[in-house]
């Protein structure tokens, strides 16, 4: 019998959602202006804010002059704040944001006293595997969850746990996180609330959880004078208002005793999940996705070790776009147009603030390069071969060139193509010749800097000659004064021909060896001739690609055949388009749908030249689309759709590149690329959020709600019987039947095409999940693109190293060029170099200026304890302690000769300072 319900005031407030922010924030306003002044008048009053410091900050900024009366009511506990600075999708930003949100709002919560430390997780669409492990690398004990929890927990409390074994006790919402929400106000609070106990207590002992608030609700003026009234009664039950830092002070159930979950929480038994957000607005995932990796693998880490002045501030903001757009219904792409236009630049602004700070570490590098080289820099924690493809200056007596490197060898480089010099031919009337000098900008003219000017009066004509690098000493007046002659010696009304000469250019790729975070110069030499192919070398022939690694071959339908190491996949790229008649949460086909799986017409064509570095084919698909949807069937009307598949092979590397690009021009549709596995596959495994989760082909189902459609999200490579797919951005896939009933095929979404953010009547989903607004830019109608690699291979996903060439399909080197002094001589710097099998650098930062340490955050990303090495002899480590997922340092460990060893237990987060006595010398 229940003795006390836990009565705790609250709001679930979505920043920006059916409502752009602004206008959620002047309701926001009168909200927290309602509370504080509540609070401040009524002692026993208690709120929680929502779990995300966001929300405060927001009010603050528009009451600066409340902070105070804030400070107070947090002293007092009156007020729950924190942990988060937003409430996240747990699917749609990486683990490492998610990790960097819990870091930002702990700190801003602190400012203004006790952070409430409490894991909340109200209403994310399900909740990532290493959830439990990250709140408690941030000292957080506890956790509150409401969607995705699994049928067979049947109380309110059960202990969750990550891959690497770290359990938190969680807090489970059984009946929402509104279960009160309409109990009092209309005068029937006492029949309401003896209603709710009689029905929802089953997961509860002697004390009830009772959550009264929802989206965007502020408490009832009347909320103390209905309770007091409620208790007075002698037969009722005990209510105490209070916070959910108050009650979860002391823990009900022993830990022995609790039921374990483990891994991720992605079932449809209790609530709705809303997959279908996974796959809408694609622009938003690949904005977020590129984002991420500027900051966490070439902003930070170069900044990091070597600028002597950090841009900590710049870094910060860009962090705080990312963050503030990872939004439970921001990034995931269910609110208004007018939102997503929002989110959209936030993450833009993020992403040039994110390269601004990576070029500014790189112009160290450049530095130190002599003018005509390249720099090239690896973002990887490991030694590594890359390809890189470069447009240079090669003088035209030059038959075939390569990289010069710095310890002299030369690496063969590959001509693709060899650019147009002649940029521009045009007749200019002699008296107009001075007015061309006022198209240069300095010695600026078409992205390129003015070397010469050739005046041929014979022949009448004025040749502009660009270059990379032109004449310093180049003097646009006295140009023009040159013109000026030219034109009065001809006399007027005689025409010129003006030419604009680039230098000779070629368009090069070559595999370059880079060192550990660090950096190689390399400038292109002539060859002598000799240097043949290796065994990896790309051969391209009519309609196939092979590198001596993989074999590739385009089929009549425009679909690849793909194998490597005697597994072939068959039908690697085929398209399966067919109507979707749901909303952005959920995906609904038409009662009479009707696929398109078969193009048109085909056309494929070779690109660049033939090997030996890389070889590309590019495949052209015609396919006639119905041109709409809606509940009962396609439209009989088709556009035709063109889609280029851009197939590439590079040397040395076990997968093929896809770039797919097209125009959606048509709507409420469901366009999704299909990888055969090798053998059918009864479950797949999908990377995200620093796990590698198994799932099998089917979701739980509940007694109500959504149906459970077996699509599941992959940030970084999903693998399944033999076909691993590395990703470009986070997608749905879903493990379907093959074209026949034995085999398998994975099934990635390249996009859902949609037109209302929520419908009222869904086939799949039996109550809306907000309310029903057109959004006709969810169309999504205009250019397309979708970048991934598929690479067949036998044994698990492990054991090939699928993890490992996701790391390297998605960190490419970045090149740019010298700086220095001509006489500059090449050079080679190495940073830290971080090893161990399994072992993934997830972020590398410094933190002040002045510290010569960085802060290193590992991933063992494997099921097996590993040995993890940071440092080298050319970078050793001085000396180490460990931190905290907040920053604060922990035990001093153990370097021996420069190098820091450390075990990590499977799936293990591990994140250390190390002195490497910064910025590191270049």
């Amino acid at each position: 019998m229940t003795s006390t319900v836990w009565l705790v005031p609250h709001t679930h407030w979505d920043r920006e959602w059916y409502e752009p922010f602004q206008r959620f924030r002047l309701r926001l306003v009168d909200l927290m202006d309602d509370v504080v002044e509540r609070a401040a008048r009524e002692p026993d009053f208690r709120f929680t804010m929502d779990g995300q410091m966001a929300a405060i900050d927001d009010y603050l900024e528009v009451r600066p002059e409340q902070t105070d009366a804030v400070r107070k009511l947090v002293a007092s506990g009156q007020l729950a704040i924190g942990p988060w600075r937003v409430l996240m999708d747990e699917f749609l930003c990486s683990g490492e944001t998610m990790i960097r949100n819990l870091e930002m709002g702990w700190a801003d919560a602190d400012r203004l006293g006790a952070v409430m430390p409490i894991g909340y997780l109200p209403d994310m669409f399900g909740h990532c595997a290493q959830m439990p492990q990250i709140l408690r690398h941030a000292g957080i004990e506890q956790a509150v969850v409401y969607r995705g929890v699994p049928a067979e927990v049947d109380r309110h409390e059960f202990w969750w746990r990550s891959p690497d074994g770290t359990g938190i006790r969680t807090e489970f919402l059984a009946n929402s996180y509104g279960n009160v929400a309409d109990v009092f106000g209309g005068g029937a609070a006492r029949e309401r609330l003896a209603a709710r106990l009689a029905t929802q207590t089953a997961a509860y002992d002697e004390d009830f959880l009772a959550m009264y608030g929802t989206d965007h609700a502020a408490p009832l003026p009347t909320l103390m004078s209905e309770v007091a009234g409620l208790t007075a009664d002698p037969d009722g039950p005990r209510i105490r208002v209070a916070t959910l830092t108050e009650y979860l002070a002391d823990p009900r159930t022993a830990e022995g005793e609790l039921r374990t979950i483990d891994g991720e929480l992605r079932s449809h038994a209790r609530s709705n999940i809303l997959p279908g957000v996974l796959s809408v607005r694609w622009h938003l995932k690949e904005a977020m996705a590129r984002t991420e990796r500027l900051l966490t693998r070439y902003a930070e880490p170069f900044a990091a070790l070597y600028l002597p002045t950090l841009p900590s501030h710049y870094l910060s903001m860009a962090w705080r776009r990312v963050i503030d757009s990872s939004c439970h219904d921001s990034v995931t792409g269910c609110g208004v147009d007018e939102t997503a236009v929002q989110v959209l630049a936030r993450l833009q602004e993020g992403e040039h603030a994110a390269q601004a700070v990576r070029d500014r570490a790189l112009a160290v590098a450049a530095s130190t390069a002599p003018i005509g080289s390249l720099v090239i820099a690896n973002p990887l924690a490991s030694t590594r071969h890359d390809v890189v493809e470069l447009t240079v200056p090669v003088a035209a007596s030059l038959e075939r060139v390569g990289l010069e490197l710095p310890d002299g060898s030369v690496v063969p480089a590959q001509e693709i193509s060899r650019p147009v010099a002649e940029l521009a031919t045009e007749t200019v009337r002699s008296e107009d010749l001075p007015k061309l000098m006022h198209r240069v900008h300095d010695r600026e003219l078409f992205g390129l800097q003015v070397r010469d000017i050739e005046i041929d009066e014979a022949a009448r004509t004025l040749t502009f000659h660009l270059a990379d690098h032109g004449d310093p000493d180049f003097d646009a007046i006295a140009a023009e004064a040159r013109l000026r002659a030219a034109a009065e010696a001809t006399g007027p009304g005689v025409e010129w021909r003006v030419v604009t000469q680039d230098e000779p250019r070629r368009r090069l790729a070559a595999s370059v060896p880079v060192p550990a975070l660090g950096w190689t110069s390399a400038r292109v030499v002539g060859l002598d001739g000799g240097e043949g192919r290796d065994q990896a070398a790309v051969r391209v022939d009519d309609r196939v690609l092979d590198n001596g690694l993989v074999r590739v071959e385009v089929d009549e339908h425009g679909s690849l055949t793909v194998g490597s190491d005697g597994v072939t996949l068959s039908g690697v790229g085929r398209l399966v388009d067919g109507g979707d008649a749901g909303d952005s949460y959920n995906y609904a086909p038409p009662s009479d749908d009707v696929l398109v799986d078969a193009p048109s017409s085909v056309r494929v064509a070779a690109i660049g030249s033939a090997g030996p570095v890389v070889g590309v084919l590019r495949v052209d698909r015609w396919y006639d689309l119905p041109s709409s949807s809606d509940l009962a069937g396609r439209s009989g009307d088709t556009e035709s759709t063109p889609v280029s598949m851009h197939v590439e092979l590079r040397t040395g590397e076990p997968f093929v590149r896809l770039r797919l690009d097209w125009q959606n021009r048509t709507r409420d549709h469901r366009l999704r690329l299909h990888v055969p596995t090798a053998v059918a596959a009864d479950h797949s495994h999908a990377q995200g959020q620093l796990a590698v989760v198994r799932r099998g082909r089917t979701a739980e189902a509940g007694p109500v709600g959504e149906f459970p459609l077996p699509t599941f999200p992959a940030e970084t490579f999903v693998d399944a019987g033999g076909a691993g797919i590395l990703l470009g951005r986070t997608v749905e896939y879903e493990v379907v039947e093959g074209q026949d009933s034995a085999s398998t095929e994975i099934a990635v979404t390249l996009l859902r095409s949609i037109g209302y953010l929520s419908r009222n009547v869904h086939p799949y989903r039996s109550e809306p999940a907000g309310p029903q607004l057109p959004t006709p830019e969810a169309q999504v109608l205009g250019p397309c693109t979708m970048s991934l690699a598929v690479m067949p291979h036998r044994g698990s996903w492990s054991d090939v190293g699928l993890a490992e060439a996701a790391e390297a399909y998605l960190h490419p080197v970045v090149v740019s060029a010298g700086t220095a002094p001509a006489e500059t001589a090449l050079r080679q710097i190495e940073g830290l170099t971080v090893g161990g099998p399994g072992v993934q650098l997830v972020s590398l930062r410094r933190r002040e200026d002045d510290d010569t340490a960085v802060e290193v955050r590992l991933l063992n990303s494997s099921d097996n304890p590993t040995a993890a090495e940071l440092g080298s002899p050319a970078v050793p480590v001085r000396s180490a302690s460990q931190v905290d997922g907040l920053g604060r340092l922990g035990d001093e460990l153990d370097v021996e000769n420069g190098i820091l060893p450390m075990s990590l237990r499977p799936w293990e987060i591990a994140t250390v300072k190390v002195d490497l006595g910064l910025p590191l010398p270049s």
